[in-house]
C-alpha cells in the first residue's frame, strides 16, 4: 500500500486522487498483488479441516472483492449488535494456512470479525500461527465482544447452530491499511523550512526543566534551540532531538520532522525566553515560566476539544481572562481522529499563542487513541513524563507534580485494573496537599456510568482522598456533590469532585436524574480554571459569553 500511494502521488493530482472508486482502485494492483490483498490481510492455521465464517455488515456497501471469487459464499444466517446486523459468508478450508482479504478499500469503520468450527464435529480444532500477533480467541455466543476497542459492543441473536465456535476478534480499524477511496487530506498549515507549532511540555520537575516541540518540513535536519533569562545578555544553546512523521493520505505534508528541546538546571520561578534557529528576534510569543517556591498558581482545563474552531475561541478566552494560569490541560478527544495529522495542526492553530507560552498536559481520549489502531501520531507530537505503568504505553499514563498539587493524567482507553497499583504508589507515596486526576471517561455521568472504573479506581481515590477527578466524553457539564464509596458525603474535605466538561458547542437534551450531581449545564463550550493558594482551592466553570456557571471553594483543613 505504501509503494500504491507513492506512485499515486507521482501519477495524480489532488482532483483525481480524490475521484478514486473501486473500479479505478482495482485497476492500480496487478494480479499477484490482489492476491496478496484476498489472502494475507489475516491468517492463521488449522489442525483439521475446517468451516472459516466471515461476519460483515450489511450497512457496507461494497462487499470486499475477494470474498466470493475465493470461494465464500453468503449463508441465510446473521447476528447483530446494537449498531448494525452481521451478513454470515462461510467456506471450507483443509488443514493448513488459512488467508483471508482485506475489508476493502472505503475504510468501513466496522470490519467483519471471523469464527472457526471444525468441519468434522468430533476433530478437536486448534489455532496457530496467527497474523495479525497476539490474535484474541473467544467464543460466539450472545454476549460476545468482536472489538478490542469496543468491547461494550456486544453481540445477540447469534445462530444456535454457530454458537461455541471459535471466535478471533479484531479492532475497527484495520480497514485504514487499505484505504483509498475518499481517504486523501489536506492541511490548512503545511510544514517549511520554517520551524512553527512552537509547543511546550513537561518531562521533568516544572520548576527547573521545559521541553519545546515545533516542526519543520524534511529539509532541515537539524534543530536547534536558544534561550535566556529573559532580558539577560548571557545565551544557551541546546541541540533538539529529531522525528520523522508520516500520514501518507496528506496530499500536501506526507512527511514532516519533529523536533524536540529538553531544557534541565533552569531556575525556579524565572522567565525565560527562546528562540528556534534560524530565528533571531526574541518575541514575547516565545517566553515562558518556571514554578516558583510558593504553593500559589492556577491552570485551565478543557473538556472535550474535537476538531472544532470553537475551541479556539473558548482557549482564547480563558487565556485573555486568566492570563496568569501555569499551564492548561485537554482531557481527551483533543482531535476526532487521532491518526489524521491535519486534525493536530488545526488543533496547534487553535491553540495559538498559548502554546508557545504555556506547558499543555492533557490526556488521551477515545477519539485520540483511534478504532483500535492506537495513538502513535499522539505521541509523536508530545514530550510528556515516561513514569507510567507497566503495560501502558510511555506518556500515555503520566503523573507530574506542580508545587503543592499532584497530577495524576490517566490513560481510561487503555486496560483499567493494570494501572491500579501504579494509582495507587503514586497516591501513597505523595506529600501532596492536593491530589487531581484527569482521565476521559467519567466513572459517573447520566448517560454511560463507568462501572467498572468506580469498581478499580475510586475505591483508591477514597483511599487517599483525591480532591477532583475532572473529565469529559459525555459532552455535557457535571459537578457532583462530594463524594466517597459511591455516596454523597458532607464536604470536599471528605470526597471528591467529579467534574464533566466541554470544549466545543453542546446541544440542549433531556438528561435523566443524577442525584450525586450539585450543577449540571448541557450547553457548551466552556473552560474551567482552578485556582490554587496555599490551602484553598478556586474553581470557576465559564461559558462562551464569559459568563460563571458554577464556582465553588474549597479550604483543607
Amino acid at each position: 500500500m505504501d509503494k500504491t500511494i507513492t506512485n499515486l502521488y507521482k501519477t495524480m493530482d489532488a482532483k483525481e486522487l480524490n475521484s478514486l472508486n473501486e473500479e479505478k482502485v482495482m485497476a492500480l494492483f496487478s494480479d499477484d498483488e490482489k492476491e496478496i490483498l484476498s489472502t494475507r490481510h489475516w491468517m492463521f492455521t488449522v489442525n483439521v479441516p475446517v468451516i472459516v465464517s466471515v461476519m460483515r455488515s450489511n450497512e457496507q456497501k461494497i462487499i470486499p472483492f475477494w470474498l466470493s471469487k475465493s470461494g465464500f459464499v453468503k449463508t441465510d444466517k446473521s447476528m447483530k449488535n446494537e449498531n448494525t446486523t452481521y451478513e454470515v459468508w462461510q467456506k471450507e478450508f483443509p488443514a493448513g494456512r488459512v488467508g483471508l482479504g482485506v475489508n476493502g478499500f472505503e475504510n468501513f469503520m466496522l470490519h467483519y470479525f471471523v469464527s472457526v468450527a471444525p468441519k468434522n464435529k468430533n476433530d478437536k480444532l486448534e489455532l496457530s500461527g496467527f497474523f495479525p500477533l497476539n490474535q484474541y480467541v473467544g467464543n460466539l455466543d450472545n454476549g460476545a465482544f468482536t472489538y478490542h476497542d469496543w468491547d461494550e459492543l456486544v453481540l445477540n441473536e447469534v445462530p444456535e447452530s454457530m454458537k461455541g465456535e471459535k471466535l478471533l476478534t479484531t479492532i475497527r480499524g484495520r480497514g485504514d491499511e487499505t484505504h483509498l477511496i475518499g481517504a486523501f487530506r489536506s492541511t490548512a498549515y503545511p510544514s517549511s523550512s520554517k520551524p512553527d507549532q512552537a509547543m511546550l511540555t513537561w518531562s521533568s520537575d516544572p520548576s527547573t526543566g521545559m521541553d519545546i516541540q515545533w516542526r519543520t518540513d524534511t529539509t532541515v535536519v537539524t534543530g536547534t534551540l536558544t534561550y535566556r533569562e529573559k532580558g539577560a545578555l548571557k545565551e544557551f544553546t541546546v541541540n533538539a532531538s529529531r522525528y520523522r512523521m508520516e500520514d501518507r493520505v496528506l496530499m500536501n505534508d506526507r512527511y514532516i520532522n519533529r523536533f524536540t528541546a529538553e531544557l534541565r538546571d533552569l531556575k525556579p520561578g524565572t522567565t525565560y525566553e527562546y528562540q528556534v534557529a534560524p530565528q533571531t528576534v526574541w518575541s514575547e510569543e516565545f517566553t515562558f515560566s518556571t514554578a516558583a517556591a510558593d504553593n500559589n498558581f492556577s491552570f485551565n482545563w478543557f473538556g472535550d476539544t474535537h476538531h472544532s474552531p470553537k475551541y479556539g475561541e473558548i482557549q482564547k478566552l480563558a487565556e485573555k481572562s486568566y492570563p496568569d494560569a501555569a499551564f492548561f490541560s485537554i482531557v481527551g478527544d483533543m482531535v476526532s481522529d487521532g491518526l489524521q495529522r491535519d486534525q493536530w495542526d488545526d488543533l496547534f492553530e487553535f491553540s495559538k499563542p498559548a502554546l508557545s507560552r504555556k506547558p499543555m498536559m492533557s490526556v488521551l481520549g477515545n477519539h485520540d487513541n483511534r478504532s483500535g489502531l492506537g495513538a502513535l501520531m499522539y505521541r509523536e507530537l508530545v514530550s510528556y513524563p515516561k513514569n507510567g505503568p507497566a503495560g501502558v504505553e510511555k506518556e500515555h499514563t503520566y503523573s507530574f507534580k506542580y508545587k503543592n498539587t499532584l497530577f495524576l493524567m490517566i490513560d481510561c482507553t487503555a486496560p483499567i485494573e493494570i494501572q491500579n497499583s501504579w494509582i495507587e504508589e503514586q497516591l501513597a507515596k505523595s506529600d501532596a496537599t492536593w491530589k487531581i486526576a484527569m482521565f476521559h471517561f467519567p466513572p459517573y455521568n447520566w448517560e454511560e456510568p463507568y462501572f467498572n472504573i468506580q469498581k478499580a479506581w475510586v475505591p483508591i481515590f477514597d483511599k487517599y482522598h483525591v480532591d477532583m477527578v475532572l473529565g469529559g466524553h459525555i459532552h455535557y457539564y457535571m459537578r457532583s456533590k462530594p463524594m466517597k464509596d459511591g455516596k454523597v458525603v458532607q464536604s470536599y474535605n471528605d470526597g471528591t469532585a467529579y467534574i464533566i466538561s466541554v470544549g466545543i458547542p453542546a446541544h440542549a437534551r433531556e438528561m435523566t436524574d443524577e442525584p450525586y450531581a450539585a450543577v449540571r449545564n448541557n450547553e457548551g463550550p466552556l473552560f474551567q480554571n482552578v485556582k490554587i493558594k496555599g490551602k484553598l482551592l478556586t474553581y470557576v466553570s465559564v461559558n462562551a459569553d464569559n459568563k460563571v456557571i458554577d464556582s465553588f471553594n474549597v479550604t483543607k483543613r
